[in-house]
């Protein structure tokens, strides 16, 4: 991946040299021109194009902060209610993820989840204890988590 993006810079430089123009459009359109060569080009390449990448981390950052607004919005909506109608309890998780990194990533990930925090990671860390304020069906619980959080991080890591 670092070396596509260091081809793709030097593309963008060289069309800037060719061009004589030292500014801010010559450079994107050398830097587009770059994308479109190595992307014609990605067969030669051992590695995954680097813009699929670059773009899975922008869709997690984007999930990060609509999980953040949407959690945010259940909370208020639970400290408005005049009566509690929760049933909290502990639920095994099984994740499929396996360094270090992508497993912290997926527990900072649960946590802003409203009323789940991650209590313990087994030891092979493929099991996480998860506590979670209302567990009306823990199965959905654990299919939100695979679906999003989960998927998300595999698309930038695999």
């Amino acid at each position: 991946m670092a070396f596509q993006i260091v081809l793709n810079l030097i593309i963008a430089f060289v069309w800037m040299f060719l061009n004589n123009a030292w500014n801010g459009v010559g450079f994107l359109i050398g830097y587009m021109l770059g994308l479109l060569l190595i992307g014609g080009m990605r067969r030669f390449f051992p590695q995954r194009f680097y813009i699929v990448r670059v773009w899975a981390i922008f869709k997690l950052i984007g999930l990060l902060f609509k999980e953040l607004v949407r959690a945010s919005i259940e909370v208020i909506r639970e400290i408005i209610k005049p009566r509690l109608d929760i049933r909290p309890g502990i639920f095994t998780y099984r994740t499929q993820l396996s360094s270090d990194w992508e497993v912290t990533l997926l527990c900072l990930l649960i946590s802003l989840t409203p009323g789940s925090l991650p209590l313990e990671i087994s030891g092979n860390q493929r099991k996480l204890f998860i506590h979670a304020l209302d567990i009306k069906d823990e199965e959905k619980l654990r299919n939100d988590i695979q679906n999003t959080f989960e998927k998300a991080i595999m698309e930038v890591t695999r």
